[in-house]
């Protein structure tokens, strides 16, 4: 079977964690059936970092879709001569949009309802498009796929869908997100936050990541303790943040990695004292499940799918508050048996986020569009 991919990658439109959410469920799904052959479409250049399975064959075929005009071409004029060109069986859009234009049966992943939950996190136009177009989607596909429980009770709840016909791919948490052992800790502390405790924060900086609330309860925290715990944000800044930064009363004890290497996150990541991810609206849990995979506490916002994902292996914060997010950071840093709970409490969920589960979920679904 010729399976062919839409990987569209626009950061400034997707949400945080969305871009390493698809190719690790992808990656797991290559991996697992060899068999089949995969054509991933991109409309511009991809990550030269990115490293794809034997059976995948990147394709970049422009124009890049810069704007609602240049997605609906893309769906619904090049997309159909991609399909056409490359014999493809079966076509799975990644990010909530389909081909209006083609026959080939088609997958649709829903992986962001931002549109419908916060619109007032993404663009007007991105709000308009998706509003206007996710029924017409939703009725083309021959099969509907989410990533979380949350996102499909709104889905069908939104749009009058039987909930039973919506499958939920998990998202798969790379193997290298692991404990590591007190040595080497010592020597990622030493490396990135002069051989000092940090809380971490992980993802693109946007308007969702809700970076500058964390700063504000950055500095309560050290109003308050008087410790010397520092703060790394590993993830790409825009402009606005940088300067924003270099005003910041702590600038000094925050230290900003971008360009990070999968195998660097990973380790610092396992090397944190706690995982801080006060986001206002998300509709899965990367950076989180990647904290708990390497056994460091979370502090998660009390918001969108999160507490439905993580339940009892994360402490919740008001995101909007930064005094809350202060507070519970407070808690974890004085109560050391409360993060050990945390800890173990989170293993206990990470049997459901396996990269060969969710491969067999995403294959099944798969099969059940071509088959419809």
């Amino acid at each position: 079977m010729i399976i062919a991919v839409n990987t569209r990658l626009k950061k400034e439109e997707q949400p945080e964690g969305y871009s390493t959410f698809m190719f690790e469920i992808l990656d797991g799904l290559t991996n697992k059936f060899p068999q089949h052959q995969f054509v991933y479409f991109f409309d511009g250049p991809y990550d030269e970092k990115l490293k794809f399975n034997k059976n995948v064959l990147p394709m970049v075929a422009g124009p890049k879709t810069n704007n609602s005009l240049g997605l609906r071409y893309w769906l619904n004029y090049k997309i159909p001569t991609l399909l056409r060109k490359h014999k493809a069986d079966v076509f799975i859009s990644m990010d909530g949009t389909c081909s209006l234009r083609t026959k080939i049966p088609q997958l649709l992943m829903v992986s962001d309802l931002r549109f419908i939950q916060q619109p007032e996190l993404i663009k007007k136009s991105q709000v308009r498009f998706y509003k206007r177009f996710t029924p017409a989607f939703l009725v083309k596909a021959k099969n509907v796929v989410t990533v979380s429980e949350y996102s499909k009770l709104i889905i069908a709840d939104h749009y009058k869908i039987n909930a039973i016909d919506i499958t939920v791919i998990n998202p798969s948490i790379n193997e290298l997100f692991k404990p590591i052992e007190w040595e080497e800790k010592e020597y990622i502390k030493e490396k990135y936050a002069e051989s000092k405790s940090y809380f971490l924060f992980s993802g693109d900086i946007n308007q969702g990541s809700n970076i500058i609330n964390l700063l504000k309860a950055f500095s309560f925290f050290k109003k308050r303790q008087k410790s010397n715990m520092m703060m790394l944000i590993a993830g790409k800044a825009n402009e606005s943040f940088k300067k924003e930064l270099k005003n910041y009363t702590y600038k000094m004890e925050v230290k900003l990695l971008e360009d990070l290497s999968i195998l660097n996150l990973a380790k610092i990541t396992g090397a944190a004292y706690a995982l801080v991810h006060p986001v206002l609206y998300s509709d899965f849990s990367i950076s989180p499940l990647q904290a708990i995979q390497c056994g460091v506490p979370v502090i998660a916002a009390d918001t969108g799918a999160l507490p439905i994902i993580l339940g009892e292996a994360a402490l919740y914060t008001i995101p909007n508050d930064f005094k809350d997010i202060a507070e519970n950071m407070m808690l974890i840093f004085k109560d050391e048996e409360k993060a050990r709970k945390l800890v173990i409490t989170g293993y206990a969920i990470l049997n459901q986020y396996q990269k060969d589960k969710s491969a067999e979920f995403f294959m099944k679904s798969i099969l059940k569009a071509f088959h419809n």
